[in-house]
């Protein structure tokens, strides 16, 4: 969601704090703005749209100043414009803020009967003129900000910049990430790491409830309590190389290509000399009864893949869940059970509150994430990095492909140790897991294939997906790319499911792609499949050769793919569904790396 930077720096700040918003343009937004504070004076410039507005904006006229906060927006409260783009200052205060503050309407009022009104439709504006007002009561800056977090419900990240203080910063945490940075004679402020990565690596994360007081040579953390707070300064690794396309058109193809790459990076640390080993404490699935599985979005469909080899392999149970429903029921959490939470930046604002209604309950929480330092990552027992390393585009591939990757591992791991899988089955079962990332190279050469069909789904106004077993979790993967960022409408169907309503859908000008690896269930799908094309629908397959020999004529058309075990499929046939929704967006002309209305990270529920 919106990205934050706050800088207390030696040198002008305006280029610094455009520079860090870059890195965060991957979280996706509409608008952009920064403040600062020059020999006391508050100033602000914001512009709609992409940050090369906002730089334009600042050659014409620029802003000074050695103190300063960013923000990049993704709009939740009013459309997206200059008026609503932050900062929101007032003539004392600037803020920026991640988040929804949940009784905005309730503080407006408040603010109104003192006659206090208000300019924007955003909930942040809130937060500034609370401040303000507890300001013109005499308050301190610091005093007052901590008087305005107190009045606060929701989730925030916030920053504030006041007139007058050149060396004073206040950030607060609740519910949306915030790392404070450490210079020599600076400080800094961002919403993740990479943001502040040219500047530093030595970063202090800000634990839940947590808010800070800033100046160029010190830090003062205090907790919800208000108690004073030691918070660790850690050494951060960041592959600042990530941010760059690698002579790639867009971050998406980037990522795709780097694949079989990450995949073996996983593999490396996740298998030695043949054996599963996982991090401390490690996992014993003799000690569990059941598996529940939280995630959003394409890690959803991870979990809805995993859940199928968790069953078949381990004999384990398993649920799955939509983390924005799923504490929201209220489930009964039995005695054995596992809590398994899937998020790509590991501060997905659903599957972190999933997280925290499962503490207590259940009697592990691991948890499968990008990001080792995230908060998802922290607040779990069994944290399981996927080592994809950064990815930047929004639309999820090697992050996904990680994921099942590490779920496949898993998996076998409790076949292993619930006495599902002998010795020769777990050694076959990990050949088949580290045969992916050459399949995947080999996949990865189907580029024009994917491409020149993908320009005739460019023509199509709505698509179905089609599988069956762990084909079907892909199969909706695969829809929700497509959707992503091609804005093409598609919808994933289990292949049996088709006669069941889907099938009034069917008639030639909507193409149907047929997710089929030969597997057990391959005869039922291209039954399935026949039942397309006896109503005039158009199939696109996707199997291996040997499938496509025996699925017979009269295909619209087809991808081969490799031969490869039917337990890993699933992984090897994200290739196909990627490259599909990636040529068919470029054919369209889509933003492909920021799709409309979407963001990366989505820290808000």
């Amino acid at each position: 969601m919106c990205g934050i930077v706050g800088v207390l720096g030696n040198n002008q700040v305006a280029p610094l704090l455009v520079e860090s918003l870059k890195r965060l343009e991957y979280r996706g937004y509409d608008s952009a703005g920064i403040a600062t504070v020059n020999d006391g004076a508050l100033d602000r410039r914001r512009a709609v749209g992409k940050l090369v507005n906002l730089q334009d904006l600042l050659v014409h006229d620029p802003l000074a100043g050695k103190s300063g906060i960013g923000h990049t927006r993704w709009a939740t409260h009013g459309e997206p414009n200059v008026k609503n783009a932050h900062p929101h200052a007032t003539a004392r205060v600037a803020v920026v803020h991640n988040g929804i503050v949940e009784n905005f309407r309730e503080l407006r009022e408040d603010l109104a009967a003192k006659g206090i009104g208000y300019e924007t439709d955003t909930d942040t504006e809130t937060v500034a003129l609370l401040t303000q007002s507890f300001l013109d009561d005499g308050m301190t800056p610091v005093d007052a900000a901590e008087a305005v977090i107190a009045r606060l419900e929701g989730a925030y990240a916030l920053c504030f910049l006041f007139q007058g203080e050149d060396d004073l910063m206040i950030a607060a945490r609740k519910g949306s990430p915030l790392a404070i940075g450490h210079g020599e004679g600076e400080m800094f402020v961002g919403s993740d790491a990479i943001a502040l990565a040219p500047m530093t690596d030595k970063i202090t994360y800000l634990e839940e409830g947590d808010w800070a007081v800033l100046t160029r040579t010190s830090v003062e953390i205090r907790d919800a309590q208000g108690a004073l707070a030691n918070r660790e300064i850690r050494t951060i690794q960041i592959d600042t190389t990530s941010v760059d396309k690698g002579g790639h058109k867009h971050y998406m193809a980037k990522e795709i290509a780097e694949q079989p790459t990450v995949l073996t990076n996983a593999l490396g640390y996740y298998i030695k000399d043949g054996r599963i080993e996982l991090p401390d404490p490690g996992l014993d699935f003799t000690q569990i009864d059941r598996l529940t599985m939280v995630a959003c979005g394409t890690a959803f469909y991870a979990c809805l893949t995993a859940k199928y080899w968790f069953e078949q392999i381990a004999r384990l149970p398993v649920e799955i869940d939509v983390a924005s429903e799923f504490r929201y029921r209220e489930p009964p959490i039995a005695k054995g059970t596992a809590a398994l939470f899937v998020s790509q930046s590991g501060e997905t604002a659903d599957t972190l509150a999933a997280l925290r209604y499962c503490e207590g309950k259940a009697d592990k929480i691991v948890s499968v994430v990008n990001v080792p330092e995230s908060s998802i990552a922290r607040e779990s027992d069994l944290p399981l990095p996927i080592l994809a390393g950064r990815e930047i585009g929004v639309a999820s591939t090697k992050a996904f492909t990680c994921q099942l990757t590490v779920l496949a591992i898993l998996a076998v791991k409790a076949a292993q140790d619930r006495g599902e899988l002998d010795a020769d089955g777990v050694a076959r079962a990990l050949d088949a897991i580290k045969s992916v990332p050459a399949m995947m190279s080999q996949a990865l050469a189907l580029g024009e294939q994917s491409n020149a069909v993908s320009r005739k789904l460019a023509e199509a106004r709505d698509i179905l997906f089609l599988g069956r077993g762990p084909m079907y979790a892909l199969a909706h993967e695969g829809a929700l790319k497509l959707k992503e960022i091609s804005y093409i409408h598609a919808e994933a169907y289990a292949s049996g499911e088709l006669k069941h309503g889907p099938i009034a859908l069917v008639d030639e000008h909507v193409p149907v792609i047929v997710m089929a690896p030969r597997d057990a269930l391959f005869d039922k799908t291209i039954s399935n499949m026949q039942e397309v094309m006896a109503r005039g629908g158009r199939v696109l397959l996707i199997t291996d050769a040997q499938g496509a020999k025996e699925a017979g004529p009269g295909v619209w058309d087809t991808i081969l793919m490799p031969e490869i075990d039917p337990f890993v499929a699933p992984i090897l046939y994200a290739i196909p569904a990627q490259l599909l929704a990636y040529h068919t967006a470029v054919a369209k002309g889509t933003d492909v790396d920021q799709p409309r209305n979407l963001a990366k990270s989505v820290t808000v529920e």
